[in-house]
């Protein structure tokens, strides 16, 4: 993937847009304001393929900026900063090309999910692609979690996970869709990683497996038997020793005798 990325790079790195994030949080910030003026017009951005169909077709690049309907001006703009966080380090990392194909090949899948399912679709998985990125990349990365909690990106990166993974089982199909078409870049892109992951969790367990099955089994060191004539046993500190002597065997019928040691001097 890397190569051929430097191969596209190389014939088409001039289009690439620097500080794309930084137009997406701009974006998304001027429409925020505006819905607080008037509500209904973030839905004239929505990605709904029935309107698109009418001609309405801004809609396949504006749902880009419509910003989270639930969010109060505080989480808003903390939520913004971190968009803008993730973004910036992510084109610091590969470069203004590299993040531009990564956020289209999310965006093209978010389009073609929704057309499939003829349903709404918003950018929140789009954006999250761009999280797990992050968190894949930048594992020991350290944020301040409602501003007082250091917690490293690997731990958000799981915790992203396992709510898409959720959302895989519980959602309905237009969200599976969308959920597998955003992630598609994610896909793409960390193939690799994924299959290097698997193949050392895979490697671990066979080693561990090998380990227990080359350990020496257990020894049992428990002495059950005890003395015929006292009862005493190896734990209770008797020395039990088996004694065949012609007294023993016409006791038992002819089989040996378990005694503790006193009783198998004295018997």
């Amino acid at each position: 993937m890397d190569r051929f990325l430097a191969r596209l790079e190389r014939r088409f790195g001039g289009l690439a847009i620097e500080n794309m994030t930084t137009f997406i949080v701009g974006g998304m910030a001027v429409v925020y304001v505006l819905a607080m003026v008037r509500p209904e017009f973030v839905g004239m951005l929505d990605l709904y393929p029935p309107a698109i169909a009418h001609g309405e077709v801004w809609r396949l690049v504006t749902y880009l900026f419509v910003p989270p309907r639930w969010a109060s001006p505080i989480w808003f703009a903390l939520d913004m900063y971190l968009l803008w966080m993730i973004g910036s380090n992510l084109e610091s990392e590969w470069g203004a090309f590299k993040l531009n194909v990564y956020y289209a090949i999310g965006m093209l899948g978010t389009t073609v999910a929704a057309v499939i399912t003829r349903s709404g679709a918003g950018n929140i998985y789009l954006n999250a692609s761009l999280a797990l990125a992050f968190a894949t990349l930048f594992p020991s990365y350290e944020i301040l979690l409602f501003f007082i909690i250091p917690v490293q990106m690997r731990w958000l990166g799981w915790l992203l996970g396992a709510f898409l993974a959720y959302k895989l089982v519980e959602g309905d199909w237009p969200d599976r869709a969308a959920i597998i078409a955003a992630f598609a870049n994610y896909l793409l892109f960390f193939a690799g990683d994924i299959r290097r992951f698997v193949g050392a969790s895979g490697q671990q367990a066979r080693q561990a497996h090998r380990r227990e099955s080359m350990a020496p089994a257990a020894v049992a060191i428990a002495d059950a038997r005890s003395c015929a004539i006292c009862g005493k046993t190896a734990a209770d500190g008797a020395d039990i020793r088996v004694c065949s002597c012609d007294k023993c065997k016409e006791a038992t019928g002819g089989t040996p005798r378990n005694l503790c040691l006193e009783h198998a001097r004295s018997h």
